[in-house]
């Protein structure tokens, strides 16, 4: 079986993933605007993430504005809107779910089997966690490099990757990664042999015949 150690790394690299999920899915960083060719120099720099726009002087004063109606919005801005709030909720179930397994905490003591089962079904839900805001940031990201790289997309529109990205990226990684780890306290089956039996030993022939 897995030491307590790595159950714990796994388990605190699980935890600090989907608290990036998290700050990823709130911040307004998902894409900024692109200057990539333009002379004109600009005195504000846009951004928009999953919830609200904005926009940030060059004082530093930052303006932001709600996205007004939810069904006003493009149809793959809603799913990822979805698979990142998903994948936050899944994380917490496999946080709560992980806790049990874990050999530091007393419950299920009685039963160490069901115990690490635990503590791998914990960490099977991080990385369906994980993978949920993996594909999710991708998806984004491949959207607004699409979009980049159109000739018809006019260069004032034009948009590159946000810091909201990298930060997915990186905690979604660390989410399949710590429950990777989790998974590796899975209890191994011991294989039972039956006991060996013990055969009588031939009686030592005395050479007579008895009739």
């Amino acid at each position: 079986m897995a030491s307590g150690g790595l159950q714990l790394l796994g388990f605190v690299m699980a935890f600090l993933g989907w608290v990036g999920i998290i700050i990823s899915t709130a911040m307004p960083q998902w894409k900024m605007a692109s200057y990539a060719g333009d002379n004109i120099v600009t005195a504000q720099a846009l951004y928009e993430g999953l919830w609200m726009s904005c926009a940030m002087q060059s004082t530093g004063q930052i303006q932001c504005k709600v996205y007004d109606s939810l069904l006003k919005l493009d149809s793959s801005l809603q799913a990822t809107r979805a698979l990142m709030v998903a994948s936050i909720v899944v994380g917490l179930i496999g946080m709560f779910v992980a806790c049990i397994g874990m050999k530091c905490m007393k419950c299920m003591e009685d039963d160490q089997v069901k115990k690490m089962r635990m503590a791998v079904l914990g960490g099977v839900i991080f990385i369906i966690s994980g993978l949920a805001a993996l594909v999710a940031t991708s998806w984004y990201g491949n959207r607004v490099a699409r979009a980049f790289y159109d000739p018809f997309t006019p260069v004032n529109t034009r948009f590159e990757f946000g810091s909201a990205l990298f930060i997915g990226w990186a905690a979604s990684s660390l989410a399949i990664l710590g429950g990777s780890f989790l998974c590796c306290s899975c209890p191994r089956r011991e294989t039972s042999y039956p006991p060996t039996r013990g055969y009588p030993k031939n009686a030592s022939s005395t050479g007579k015949d008895y009739v």
